[in-house]
């Protein structure tokens, strides 16, 4: 069993560095807030106290993502580790005392005179222009002190309480299926058995399991969508979705053009999610059992190092930084690759830019699937990688481009693939690849519409699992239409996907798709300009963390306000559909 290292870290909880950099954090944030307190009073020499407070910032948040990073990722592979609980919960503790820094800061910052020009002045506070003026810029959604302090407290007990129950339930359920004891990402994970009838009676007997825990995580989706609707309102957004839109750094335009133009290309995949159903022999749509389903004639199972090995030799053709990354990430054992009871479902990377790594968790079994999966987090690797040089105030970006390297990866290694396989493998890859796809437009849209109707309806409330599920099938009876069979659908979707129960990060569905054709774009233009468009790649996400994802996009020449932009990277799906119908005719 391939497991990640995180000795880069800390060794241990009983690490002397951790304990030590722990009660160092607990200091940092008395004395951050005492700067705050004295400094933040008045506008006295502003340009020192903006720098002291950078630089001051800066060292309790390279520790904070020490700490925090430990602390999770040991949770993320063992749900039930009482340390990593027990610190995590301390953690969580301390980082709410920093709220009365953070909120003195971003209502004194608005009040100096002549920033701009205070900017101009100083190399530290230029490489800050973008954190600042968006501190600036959202100002107005701050609420006084006492208020941001109650709030950041109350968190604590809330929403980031029912994000935690949610990750427990669903990553220590234990599920029965012909003999084994297995967790619920296992038994998802038969969904791409070869076997039809493994496929089908694992769906059953996910919908017979999951009514033991969906009571629980319904409390834990009310608890969370309650709490935004409430603080969205008192910071003056008009809606979790514009909150949402302006923590992505993106214009509401973007995002609806984005939506509409996915709306416009449904009758593509759903002309696709037909041909499979009938391919497997349903003539009235497709059954939600089957839609992960293998077709077409490959046999080849990857282990963990043939399944690298194979990413190694395509991530070359992009760049050799890329492939290099990759090795790096298998030699420094970054990931943690096959599913046990206690590991979390899915899968993610984690940037850790005080280290300047990442660590990457899957749940490998050693399909194609799990190979693109593998280059997909990847490429969140190497997003991170170009990012490390810069501070990190210029580290974090934001959902929609979060997911263009992992895109753009997973598309190398796709397309490499297709390209060299047989009449017979290339059905294979090719409904591998649009099978991604077809979940990134179609279901992510679904999504989007269920999140959506849960927030609007939340406000009138409290929603039961009877009413998420009825909610989740009609979002998916929109978004799939009659391609999808409505007599097996899959009503407890909301249940497992963890993406819901976040309480500072909602909507976190339709950066996928913009991350998807966004990366489908870039990758025409690096196939139009060959490697030497590499290097504007690398910067485009080099500055991913210091620009609007409009400005990020303008320096490829896209605009994301443009129809035909979205129209011509679908069309990229769109001729792997039409190639795909063709070779099943």
């Amino acid at each position: 069993m391939k497991t990640w290292n995180l000795d880069a870290l800390y060794e241990s909880f009983e690490d002397e560095s951790f304990q030590n950099d722990l009660q160092e954090t607990k200091k940092l944030i008395d004395t951050l807030n005492e700067f705050a307190k004295k400094e933040f009073s008045n506008l006295e020499d502003p340009k020192q106290k903006i720098k002291a407070y950078l630089k001051q910032e800066e060292k309790l948040d390279h520790l904070v993502r020490k700490l925090y990073s430990f602390c999770s990722l040991t949770m993320s592979v063992d749900a039930k580790n009482k340390d990593a609980k027990k610190y995590l919960n301390n953690i969580q503790v301390a980082l709410s005392k920093t709220t009365f820094a953070s909120t003195r800061f971003s209502k004194w910052l608005p009040e100096v005179n002549n920033l701009d020009k205070l900017i101009q002045s100083d190399e530290l506070l230029k490489e800050a222009r973008f954190y600042l003026n968006r501190i600036v810029e959202g100002a107005k959604y701050v609420l006084s002190d006492q208020e941001e302090m109650v709030i950041s407290k109350m968190k604590q007990t809330s929403s980031t309480a029912w994000s935690q129950l949610q990750g427990e339930l669903t990553s220590t359920l234990k599920i029965e299926f012909d003999g084994e004891e297995l967790s619920l990402s296992a038994l998802r994970n038969k969904a791409y058995s070869k076997d039809p009838d493994i496929r089908k009676r694992a769906h059953d007997t996910l919908l017979d399991a999951l009514p033991e825990i969906t009571p629980s995580i319904a409390y834990a989706m009310n608890g969370v969508k309650g709490e935004v609707n409430n603080l969205s309102e008192m910071r003056g957004y008009d809606s979790p979705l514009d909150e949402a839109v302006f923590k992505s750094r993106m214009k509401r335009e973007t995002l609806d053009t984005l939506l509409a133009s996915m709306r416009e290309y449904l009758p593509h995949f759903h002309q696709y999610i037909k041909r499979k159903a009938k391919l497997l022999g349903h003539e009235d749509g497709m059954p939600y059992y089957d839609l992960f389903a293998p077709l077409g004639e490959s046999n080849r199972e990857f282990s963990e190092e043939e399944a690298m090995t194979y990413i190694f030799k395509n991530f070359k053709t992009f760049s050799p930084k890329l492939e290099n990354l990759a090795k790096r990430a298998w030699k420094e054992s970054w990931i943690d690759f096959t599913p046990r009871n206690g590991k979390r479902g899915g899968a993610f990377c984690a940037n850790l830019h005080p280290i300047k790594q990442s660590r990457i968790l899957t749940n490998f079994t050693g399909s194609f699937s799990n190979v693109i999966t593998l280059a997909h987090e990847l490429g969140h690797a190497y997003h991170g990688d170009n990012i490390f040089s810069e501070k990190s105030f210029n580290s974090s970006y934001t959902m929609p481009v979060a997911e263009t390297a992992s895109t753009f990866c997973e598309t190398i290694v796709k397309n490499a693939a297709i390209n060299d396989a047989n009449k017979e493998e290339k059905i294979f890859l090719l409904e591998q690849s649009l099978m991604g796809s077809t979940q990134v437009i179609v279901d992510i849209l679904s999504r989007f519409i269920f999140e959506k109707n849960v927030f609007d309806k939340r406000l009138e409330t409290p929603l039961n699992e009877d009413m998420l599920n009825d909610f989740m099938l009609d979002a998916q009876k929109e978004a799939y239409a009659d391609s999808l069979d409505h007599d097996y659908l899959m009503p407890y979707a909301w249940v497992y996907k963890p993406h819901y129960y976040s309480g500072g990060l909602s909507y976190y569905n339709f950066p996928y798709a913009f991350g998807l054709l966004f990366a489908k774009g870039i990758y025409a233009k690096f196939k139009e300009n060959g490697p030497a468009f590499a290097k504007d790649i690398d910067l485009l996400l080099e500055k991913t963390g210091q620009m609007t994802v409009e400005d990020v996009a303008d320096l490829v020449d896209i605009d994301l306000n443009d129809k035909d932009f979205w129209r011509k990277s679908l069309d990229v799906i769109k001729e792997e559909i039409d190639l795909f119908l063709e070779l099943t005719e």
